[in-house]
């Protein structure tokens, strides 16, 4: 279910991204800094376990910036 959540932000950053850049980049760090909360909650488990836990949460944050950096980057090659 969580996979579905992340998916559904990174399609909603990069269309916000692509049609209004500026006011994407708020709901981006949000996103990412609820997802580093997670991160590192998970990475206080001890040992291997603690980098297993944080592991989905910090490639989900990863996916969301490399989600707004895209569609900031596809609004900039556009002729308007």
């Amino acid at each position: 279910m969580m996979v579905v959540g992340i998916i559904a932000v990174c399609v909603v950053i990069a269309v916000l991204a692509f049609f209004v850049p500026r006011l994407s980049r708020h709901p981006q760090n949000g996103t990412q800094r609820t997802l580093g909360l997670g991160s590192r909650a998970g990475s206080k488990a001890p040992g291997p376990l603690g980098r297993l836990l944080s592991k989905p949460f910090s490639s989900s944050s990863r996916a969301v910036g490399r989600s707004g950096s895209a569609g900031r980057r596809a609004r900039g090659k556009m002729p308007f």
